[in-house]
């Protein structure tokens, strides 16, 4: 690890010295234990990166989401893309569980949380995502026993992990000047340049790097990404969370891991034990869309999962229904 050119790319962009100092540390720890392997940070395989976060669980588990920061910021320096979606898969997430036991103590009382979450312990940042589902799979059986089905879509709608910022005020306006078509394609049109972008200056779109191929599937239908309407409603599909291994997997187990983006469940897709797991699920990442669609149209709006990985699908599709006033108003 070349310290002095780290320290230099961390200054460029912006970060406080206490932190420059925290994160050297952290890598340097990390240094000590693969040097008991014989190994270094450049010649780690990056699937092991995980071995050590699941070390700190052990021994220091407050010191995890500072190592991964660290990690991550040296990945990204040193342009190791594997090191990348590796941290990714270790962070993404990771407070949905806490989130709702939260959510179903403001709901439904502390006592209702406290007995559905008797004697388990939510996995915490830091533990291989794979071991994640078992956990998944009886939280949500207990939260169905208890409250029903209804209830569970209902805590699990609003999303459990939240979303990175939108340009709401510019979407808003973009949708009054070009109607619900028009905007959809102009969403859609932007997202082919971001992955062209990332193609071509070889950075990653989130977990993944974008090539030709990548590019491809996404040309193929607008309903990737952005979405297209039919009637009063509004189809998206995610982009596969690993689309180049997605299209490229002959197996189907695998094949709904590389698409599936939430670590509470991708192991059980792998493992083809997934079908202990309720596809209610899925309204979570319903709701990721929600979070969005709620803004700009200016009400709650329902979103619905339509196909997922979870109910054995090749595709992750949602429905949004489009608010009267928005129908009213489309462009011809």
């Amino acid at each position: 690890m070349n310290e002095r050119n780290f320290q230099k790319f961390l200054k460029e962009n912006k970060l406080e010295t206490n932190v420059i100092k925290l994160f050297l540390s952290k890598l340097r720890d990390y240094n000590a234990y693969l040097k008991n392997e014989n190994l270094t940070l450049n010649t780690v395989n990056p699937n092991k990166l995980v071995e050590y976060t699941e070390y700190l669980v052990s021994t220091d588990r407050n010191s995890v989401i500072n190592f991964l920061r660290a990690i991550l910021s040296y990945a990204r320096y040193a342009k190791m893309d594997e090191f990348i979606t590796e941290t990714i898969n270790i962070v993404e997430s990771y407070d949905a569980m806490d989130n709702l036991s939260s959510r179903i103590a403001e709901v439904h009382g502390v006592q209702t949380r406290d007995e559905i979450f008797k004697d388990l312990e939510i996995p915490p940042l830091g533990v291989h995502p794979e071991k994640k589902p078992d956990f998944t799979k009886t939280i949500l059986r207990r939260i169905e026993d208890k409250l029903g089905q209804e209830s569970l879509i209902e805590l699990l709608s609003p999303c459990l992990h939240g979303r990175p910022p939108d340009d709401i005020e510019g979407d808003k306006k973009l949708l009054a000047e070009l109607g619900i078509d028009g905007f959809l394609l102009k969403k859609y049109q932007d997202i082919i340049k971001r992955l062209e972008k990332h193609r071509d200056e070889g950075t990653l779109e989130f977990a993944q790097r974008v090539t030709d191929e990548v590019i491809d599937l996404i040309r193929s239908n607008q309903i990737y990404g952005a979405g297209i309407r039919n009637g009063n409603f509004i189809y998206i599909s995610k982009i596969p969370y690993q689309t180049k291994k997605f299209l490229n997997s002959k197996d189907d187990k695998l094949k709904r891991f590389y698409l599936c983006y939430c670590p509470w469940v991708r192991g059980a897709l792998k493992e083809g034990t997934d079908d202990s797991i309720s596809n209610s699920f899925c309204h979570c990442s319903a709701g990721w869309y929600k979070l969005y669609w709620d803004q700009v149209f200016e009400q709650p709006v329902k979103v619905l999962p339509i196909k997922t990985a979870l109910n054995g699908d090749f595709e992750c599709r949602f429905s949004v229904e489009i608010p009267d006033k928005f129908l009213n108003t489309m462009r011809l």
